[in-house]
């Protein structure tokens, strides 16, 4: 699930789309490159955000996730960008 995007579905930052850095049996780690960089990622409840199903559009980001490399905020930025773009979804931020 590492890589797909989640939109939050509950809190102050409903609507707000993300990116999954790591999963934790209830907990996601995620991050917006924006207000929550890949360094200090938002831990929010899997329960309340709504998981989209499909991987991110630039591949090098889903390597360097596999591959435990680090992840620049202007990388993390542009495919939330792009995702939102193509009409799936209006970031609130």
């Amino acid at each position: 699930m590492c890589g797909s995007f989640a939109i939050s579905m509950a809190g102050h930052d409903k609507g707000r789309v993300y990116i999954i850095l790591e999963e934790h049996d209830e907990v996601l780690l995620l991050t917006d490159g924006d207000l929550k960089p890949p360094e200090k990622p938002k831990k929010k409840n899997r329960k309340h955000v709504q998981i989209v199903k499909k991987l991110l559009y630039n591949e090098e980001i889903v390597e360097k996730l596999a591959g435990q490399n680090k992840l620049s905020n202007e990388e993390i930025k542009r495919a939330i960008k792009l995702y939102c773009r193509e009409g799936n979804r209006d970031v609130e931020g």
